[in-house]
């Protein structure tokens, strides 16, 4: 068959032929239809995410997708190592998969968990966000971001979203959306804006998809505001690391605030959780993309394009899909 193949870590995959995986132990085949191209993947065959040990190359890319069973029923799932999603069949565990309901679009339906989970888990589970509070999204113009604003709002009821990223245009569009301020990175002024604003009404949940040196400067914000801020309790939830891997954080902002910081991550859901949230979020989700509740720009590309699409950049908050 024809996969996206991986023979060392860093490297574009190569579209190729791979040995055809063959059902066992629990396991069934599978022909995928879609497969969505995230920032998960990506890392995961870089090398260097924390959850990369767990594969052994070569390999076939796509943590998740949709596939048709021999017996006709779609599904969501993920593979079973070493295959992949971005190939024409894979391998996949006989129970851990969720049937797709009718009227759902294969694309819609492969690039819709990666982010409605990762910003599900991360309100419902670290967060725990309750209605009418108040939400600061790091990094929102992304495609789990841009998620996790609308869902902020739309399903967890927040008072006050805001948001922050670089692309103009992007935190416009999420005003629309959900969003009651929208701060560009970019501009000078933006800490004493954060700070300015934790002080009015100072923040229970604080999203970070950046880290590097935007959480830094966000933490620094939050603990320069008013000292009546300084003993709210803030839950500062880790997500991903687009702005980088580190920050330098002084201690004293940890013992001299309400701050806490926790993660979400493949590491720190329980299974169980995950398999909660998949079971009860996943047919929601699939039902508000669908009827525009919830927007999710995506472009498909077949898989024959895989190396060409794994390096393009694509606009702000548009997820690609590849098809077989």
């Amino acid at each position: 068959m024809k996969a996206a193949v991986v023979t060392e870590w860093g490297q574009s995959p190569t579209y190729t032929d791979f040995a055809d995986p063959r059902p066992g132990d629990g396991t069934v085949a599978a022909t995928v239809e879609a497969c969505a191209l995230t920032n998960l993947t990506k890392a995961l065959i870089s090398g260097k995410h924390y959850a990369s040990g767990e594969l052994t190359l070569p390999a076939i890319p796509g943590a998740d997708g949709v596939a048709r069973l021999d017996d006709g029923r779609r599904v969501y799932t993920g593979a079973v190592a070493p295959y992949g999603m971005m190939a024409e069949r894979t391998l996949i565990s006989a129970h851990g998969f969720v049937e797709l309901p009718e009227g759902v679009d294969l694309v819609t339906a492969a690039a819709v968990p990666n982010p409605g989970i990762s910003a599900w888990a991360a309100l419902e589970f670290a967060a725990g966000l309750q209605p009418g509070q108040s939400v600061l999204v790091l990094g929102a113009t992304g495609v789990t971001g841009s998620m996790a604003v609308q869902l902020a709002r739309s399903v967890f009821g927040a008072g006050r979203v805001v948001v922050t990223g670089r692309d103009e245009s992007r935190l416009q569009w999420l005003r629309t959306v959900g969003a009651d301020e929208a701060l560009n990175l970019g501009d000078a002024g933006v800490s004493e804006q954060i700070s300015t604003l934790h002080t009015e009404r100072p923040f229970d949940v604080v999203l970070d998809y950046l880290w590097g040196e935007p959480a830094a400067k966000t933490l620094t914000a939050l603990a320069a505001g008013h000292p009546a801020a300084h003993h709210h309790h803030t839950r500062f939830v880790q997500i991903g690391s687009m702005a980088g891997p580190d920050i330098e954080l002084p201690a004293a902002i940890l013992r001299g605030t309400g701050i806490t910081m926790s993660g979400v991550g493949i590491g720190s859901v329980p299974p169980e959780v995950l398999a909660r949230i998949r079971t009860d979020a996943l047919p929601r989700l699939f039902d508000m993309v669908a009827t525009g509740a919830i927007e999710l720009r995506t472009r498909t590309r077949p898989l024959a394009e895989v190396t060409d699409a794994w390096t393009t950049a694509e606009p702000s908050g548009t997820r690609v899909v590849l098809v077989p």
